[in-house]
């Protein structure tokens, strides 16, 4: 079994590996070596009718994951936002690791300066690297706890949902390898949750222009 590969995570562990990887992924920042996105769909898709099969007989429960996931991913945030403001921004400042680097963390920083923290916690979401550390960053920047705690716990459910439940309608409809499909929707999720901030960047642009 890969802990690295979402349809190993899924099949293997069920749905104590799927909040697992969510909680991980959204609060500690080891959890950006894992496939968060991937792992959400795939959920979907083994709590589907006939979707399971697809991956090895895996099998969830969706009552329990539609529930429980936004759970798993808000308090994974919790986490995220207490350990950055804790350990402040010395931490980040250390040199580069395998899990992340000062890029990183400065393009978030950019993210919530420009866009707010409400856009950029709820968009933050569906990107991979900033559902890492966008928690950690706002507890460095000392974000008003209960601002950062509403949207994200907002954040938290629509990414939830949205992904799980994307996943769950296409199960029945997928044939196949779940494989071929698995990259081009996560990929497509994550191209469709940065079109505003795209757009917002283009018309500050052409502004600036005039």
């Amino acid at each position: 079994m890969g802990l690295l590969d979402a349809n190993s995570i899924v099949s293997t562990l069920g749905l104590i590996g799927v909040l697992g990887v969510i909680f991980m992924e959204t609060g500690l920042l080891i959890g950006l070596v894992f496939p968060g996105g991937e792992v959400v769909f795939l959920a979907g898709i083994a709590a589907s009718g006939s979707g399971a099969a697809l991956l090895g007989d895996a099998k969830l429960s969706a009552p329990l994951l539609f529930a429980l996931a936004p759970i798993a991913a808000i308090a994974g945030g919790e986490v995220g936002y207490w350990f950055g403001k804790k350990y402040g921004r010395g931490f980040f400042e250390r040199g580069e690791t395998r899990f992340y680097n000062k890029k990183m963390v400065e393009t978030v920083e950019k993210w919530l300066l420009k866009y707010g923290p409400r856009k950029a916690l709820v968009l933050g979401r569906f990107i991979p690297f900033a559902r890492t550390l966008i928690n950690p960053v706002c507890g460095v920047v000392n974000l008003n706890r209960r601002l950062f705690s509403t949207w994200n716990a907002i954040g938290a459910i629509i990414w939830t949902q949205v992904g799980i439940g994307i996943g769950y309608l296409l199960g029945d409809a997928i044939e196949g390898s779940v494989n071929k499909y698995l990259y081009p929707i996560v990929g497509l999720i994550v191209i469709v949750s940065i079109l505003p901030i795209t757009f917002d960047t283009y018309r500050h642009r052409k502004l600036k222009k005039q």
